[in-house]
């Protein structure tokens, strides 16, 4: 490991922009895109803003732990699929859904209500064609000045990753599954 100074004000420098809405895009093969997407979640919650979270591939009965806390927290946490796609027996009704899911996530970022609209695991209906980019990116670009999006998902599309104003890619270095390890409450669910 190698030893570094510790930075100081003097090396800052500050931005002077305004301030307004972001978009933010968790991408990658690695974990943590949706972890990090309600961290940013909990995080506008506690300084008292509006926050709505869809999750594209979740079912609405789901109950996972975010959705315990954030029901306990009283941030609503909607789930607009039908499982992940090699569980569905319908494709088609799973794009339906898809579709009939971002009709509402638009129409609630394009009403400007909430400060935080969180689209989690939204790459996969935009991969398989079930949500189409270009309506994505025209609600992105029109929604209020005020309003934050977070993205998350494996290959964000190019034309995303270059709309965005911040993009993370998690990297896979290592991973328990690959030392035979199962998913695990608390921590996949």
């Amino acid at each position: 490991m190698q030893i570094e100074s510790p930075p100081v004000e003097r090396d800052r420098q500050k931005p002077e922009g305004e301030r307004r809405g972001l978009i933010l895009v968790h991408t990658g093969d690695g974990k943590g895109k949706s972890t990090a997407a309600f961290g940013l979640a909990l995080r506008a919650h506690g300084r008292g803003k509006p926050v709505k979270i869809y999750q594209f591939m979740k079912v609405p009965s789901a109950r996972f732990g975010e959705h315990r806390m954030f029901e306990q927290l009283g941030v609503p946490i909607e789930g607009l699929g039908d499982g992940f796609s090699w569980k569905s027996r319908d494709l088609e009704h799973s794009a339906q859904l898809a579709r009939d899911g971002w009709a509402r996530a638009e129409a609630t970022i394009r009403a400007g209500a909430h400060f935080l609209v969180v689209l989690d695991e939204i790459m996969y209906p935009l991969r398989y064609g079930w949500v189409a980019l270009e309506p994505v990116l025209a609600a992105l670009r029109e929604r209020p000045d005020h309003v934050h999006v977070v993205l998350t998902g494996r290959n964000a599309p190019q034309e995303l990753v270059d709309l965005a104003d911040t993009v993370t890619e998690m990297r896979l270095v290592k991973h328990h599954y690959q030392a035979g390890v199962p998913a695990q409450r608390g921590i996949e669910d």
